[in-house]
C-alpha cells in the first residue's frame, strides 16, 4: 500500500493549524514524513475544509511551488493537491509527478487536458462543489436505495472516468478517491467505506483519505458529545487503514506517516507468516 504524508501549506488547515505554512516549515516537515516511510508526500496550497475560502492562484502558485521544487530535488515522489489546471501544470514542471485534484476535474474545465498533456498521474476524487456549499449537496438515498451514497459516488466517479478517457488521460495514469467527508456527512463515509468493493469495481486504483477526519471525531465523541479532537484520532484512522489493506485499496492519505507505516509492518509481516 502507498503512503500518501499531507504536506499542508496553508495558514486555514484543519489538521494542523498553519504550523507549515512557509516553505522552510512545509520542507522540513516533508523531510520528517520521508523519514518516518511516506511514499509520496501531497503538497497543498489550498485548504479544502468545510467553509474554506479559496486564495488566490498566485497565493496557491507562491505556497506549494517552491516546496515542490525543493522536495523534489532531493529525490521525493511529489503530488500536487490542486483543482486549478495553471497550478497543477507549474506543480509537474517543478516536480510534481502526481496531480491530486480533489474536484476531479470539476472545479477547472482545463485540468483534465492540462494533466493528459503531461506524464503525471491523475487523482480524480469524488466532489461536488468547493467547501463553501459541499455540505449542502450532502443528499443521497438511505443505504439500498438507487441513488444511495455508494451508487452515487460509483455513478459519478464513472463520469469522471468517462472525462479523464475524452481528455486523452490513459487509464494507467488515473487513480480514484471516493472523496470522504465530500460533500458527505458522517454516516454517508461509513456507508462508503463499507461498499468500498463497489467502487473499486469501476477497475482503478484507489486512494482513500480518512486521516483525522470529523466523522472519526464524532465517532469517538465523548459522554458530553463533544468530537474528539482533531489531533487524537490517529489511531482511529490506523484501524480503517488496517482495514483498507486487508481489502488491496492502492494507498492512504495521511497525517502521521509513522504510525501508518508501523500499522502495514505489522500486517505486512503477519501476512507473510
Amino acid at each position: 500500500m502507498i503512503v500518501m504524508g499531507v504536506v499542508n501549506v496553508t495558514p486555514d488547515s484543519f489538521s494542523d493549524g498553519g504550523r507549515y505554512a512557509d516553505t522552510a516549515a512545509a520542507v522540513a516537515h516533508g523531510r520528517r514524513l520521508l523519514a518516518d516511510g511516506a511514499d509520496v508526500l501531497d503538497i497543498g496550497g489550498e485548504s479544502t475544509r468545510p467553509g474554506a475560502t479559496r486564495p488566490l492562484v498566485s497565493e496557491e502558485l507562491d505556497r506549494v511551488v517552491p516546496v515542490i521544487e525543493a522536495l523534489a530535488a532531493e529525490g521525493a515522489i511529489v503530488s500536487v493537491d490542486t483543482m486549478r489546471a495553471e497550478v497543477a501544470a507549474a506543480a509537474v514542471a517543478a516536480g510534481a509527478t502526481i496531480v491530486n485534484d480533489v474536484s476531479g476535474g470539476l472545479a477547472d474545465p482545463a485540468m483534465l487536458t492540462t494533466v493528459a498533456a503531461t506524464e503525471a498521474t491523475y487523482v480524480a476524487m469524488h466532489w461536488r462543489a468547493h467547501s463553501d456549499r459541499m455540505t449542502d449537496l450532502a443528499t443521497y438515498d438511505e443505504p439500498g436505495g438507487p441513488d444511495d451514497v455508494v451508487h452515487a459516488v460509483v455513478r459519478e466517479l464513472g463520469d469522471r472516468v468517462a472525462a479523464t478517457r475524452a481528455a486523452g488521460l490513459p487509464d494507467h495514469r488515473v487513480v480514484l478517491d471516493p472523496g470522504l467527508g465530500f460533500a458527505k456527512r458522517g454516516d454517508h463515509n461509513w456507508q462508503l467505506l463499507a461498499g468500498l468493493d463497489a467502487v473499486a469495481g469501476l477497475g482503478f486504483p484507489l486512494l482513500v483519505g480518512a486521516s483525522r477526519k470529523s466523522f472519526l471525531g464524532a465517532l469517538l465523541a465523548g459522554p458530553d458529545g463533544v468530537p474528539r479532537p482533531v489531533a487524537e484520532r490517529e489511531t482511529a484512522g490506523h484501524a480503517i487503514t488496517l482495514v483498507l489493506a486487508q481489502r488491496g485499496v492502492w494507498g492512504v492519505r495521511v497525517h502521521d506517516v509513522r504510525g501508518t507505516r508501523d500499522v502495514l509492518t505489522v500486517w505486512e509481516q503477519l501476512r507473510e507468516g
